[in-house]
């Protein structure tokens, strides 16, 4: 009255051989599944490294624009501590230094 049950071991076996049958007779299926497959992480890997390349490509346009604003800024610092009437006066007060009168000119003349 009892039936033996089947043993799963050869059950689970039988499944793996037919399923390996099943990849034999079907070659090109098979390749073309994993093709598939690599072609589908080969996308997905070039896509991550577009957008890290597009990542660094904004930091440095940033630093960039970063970088000219400063450089603006030191060429109107420079053009400022350059002025003729500031520099003149510096002379004046600090070297306590003038423009020689007609009176002070020496000529010097040689043979």
């Amino acid at each position: 009255m009892t039936k033996a049950a089947p043993d799963k071991a050869s059950t689970n076996f039988k499944l793996l051989l037919i399923i390996v049958s099943d990849l034999t007779r079907n070659k090109l299926r098979v390749l073309l599944y994993l093709m598939v497959i690599v072609s589908a992480m080969a996308v997905t890997l070039s896509s991550h490294h577009n957008r890290q390349q597009v990542i660094a490509l904004e930091d440095l346009m940033q630093e960039k624009d970063e970088l000219d604003v400063e450089w603006r800024n030191l060429v109107l610092e420079q053009r400022a501590l350059t002025e003729h009437n500031r520099i003149e006066n510096l002379v004046e007060k600090q070297l306590e230094m003038y423009r020689p009168t007609a009176d002070d000119e020496v000529v010097v003349r040689l043979k």
